[in-house]
C-alpha cells in the first residue's frame, strides 16, 4: 500500500518574507507567529518579514523561524482538515518540527529548544572558529577518508556532516582543517567544493559542549510519545520512548544528519509520495536525486496548501 510522508526542512531554508502570501487569507500563521513571540519576547513574525537577511541568519534566530514556519503550514493544513500523513521526518533542525507535529513536544516547548540550541550552538564555536563545505560530486567513502586524512594532519575537528543526496555531503570542523579537507576532495574528484555561510560547524564533534548544555534544559521540558511514527537523523529509526528521542537528539547535535538513508527508510516503509511542509524547497531537491520514482513537491503558499487532502 503506498503510503505518505511530510519532511521539514532545516537551517538554510528561510528567506526574508516567507509565508507573507500564505498569511493573507490564513490567519493560523501570524497566529502561530504570536505564540512563538510570546515565549521568544520579540516580534518574531516581524523579524522575519521586515529585518535583514543578516538577522535572520543569526542561528538562535533561524531556528525558531523555521520551526514556526513549518508549524504554521502544519496548523493551516489541519484547519483545511487535510489527511495526516503516515510518518513525519526533518533534515537537522527540522526534526524538531517534526516533532513539535507529532506531539512529542509542545509549540511553545520546541521553540523554547530550539532558540535554545541555536544559543548553544553558536557559545560552542565563536564565529569564524569553524566552516562548512559542500562537497559535490564526489563519493561518501573518498569524501569521510579526506576528512580523516585532513583530521589527522592538522589535529583539529573535521568530518562528513550531512549526507544530503547521492554527490551531495556537507563537510564541517574548525576552519583550517574542513578547508584542507575541502581541497583533498577536490584532489580527490569533486566537481566542487563550496563553502557555506553559516555562523557554526554543525554536526560535528565541536557540537558538543552544545549538546551537554542541551540535554540540561531536556530535564526541565516534557517529552511524549509520537501520535505519528517520526524517523530520526541520528540512527535512521523510528523511536515511541521519550528517552529514546531525547537522546536521539541530543546525538544529532554532534552526528551526521543521515538524510539520504532517511528517505531510503521512508521508501522502505511503503512511502511514495512526500510533501516538504515548510519555507523553501530544498528537500524536495534532494529527494528527487535520492529517488527519482518518488513524488515530492514543496507546500508553503496559497495554491500549494490548497492541493493538499
Amino acid at each position: 500500500m503506498s503510503k505518505r510522508a511530510w519532511v521539514f526542512p532545516g537551517q538554510g531554508s528561510q528567506t526574508v518574507g516567507m509565508l507573507k502570501d500564505l498569511a493573507v487569507n490564513h490567519p493560523q500563521v501570524e497566529e502561530t507567529f504570536s505564540r512563538a513571540s510570546k515565549v521568544l519576547g520579540y516580534d518574531l513574525w516581524d523579524v522575519v518579514q521586515n529585518d535583514s537577511a543578516q538577522t535572520l541568519g543569526q542561528t538562535q534566530v533561524t531556528q525558531p523561524a523555521l520551526l514556526a514556519a513549518s508549524y504554521a503550514i502544519f496548523q493551516v493544513l489541519k484547519a483545511q482538515d487535510a489527511s495526516l500523513p503516515h510518518y513525519l521526518a526533518g533534515h537537522s533542525l527540522g526534526e524538531y518540527s517534526a516533532l513539535v507535529c507529532a506531539g512529542v513536544l509542545t509549540f511553545e516547548d520546541g521553540i523554547k529548544l530550539v532558540e535554545a540550541r541555536g544559543q548553544f550552538m553558536q557559545q560552542a564555536v565563536p564565529k569564524g572558529v569553524g566552516a562548512m563545505y559542500a562537497i559535490i560530486g564526489l563519493e561518501d567513502a573518498k569524501v569521510i577518508q579526506a576528512c580523516a586524512q585532513a583530521e589527522s594532519d592538522s589535529q583539529q575537528v573535521v568530518s562528513a556532516v550531512n549526507f544530503n543526496s547521492p554527490g551531495q555531503v556537507v563537510i564541517a570542523g574548525n576552519a583550517q582543517a574542513t578547508e584542507k579537507a575541502a581541497e583533498l576532495c577536490k584532489a580527490a574528484g569533486a566537481k566542487r567544493a563550496l563553502p557555506l555561510s553559516v555562523s557554526v560547524p554543525s554536526h560535528c564533534a565541536l557540537m558538543k559542549p552544545a549538546a551537554e548544555k542541551l540535554a540540561t534544559l531536556f530535564d526541565s521540558i516534557a517529552f511524549n510519545a509520537p501520535t505519528i511514527p517520526v524517523v530520526n537523523n541520528v540512527d535512521v529509526a523510528i523511536e515511541n520512548s521519550p528517552q529514546a528521542i531525547k537522546s536521539a537528539l541530543l546525538r544529532q547535535l554532534y552526528s551526521p544528519v543521515r538524510w539520504t538513508e532517511t528517505v531510503q527508510k521512508l521508501v522502505s516503509l511503503d512511502v511514495n509520495q512526500l510533501h516538504e511542509i515548510g519555507p523553501g524547497k530544498v528537500l524536495t531537491g534532494l529527494i528527487k536525486r535520492i529517488d527519482k520514482s518518488l513524488s515530492c513537491d514543496a507546500v508553503n503558499n496559497p495554491e500549494t496548501v490548497s492541493v493538499i487532502r
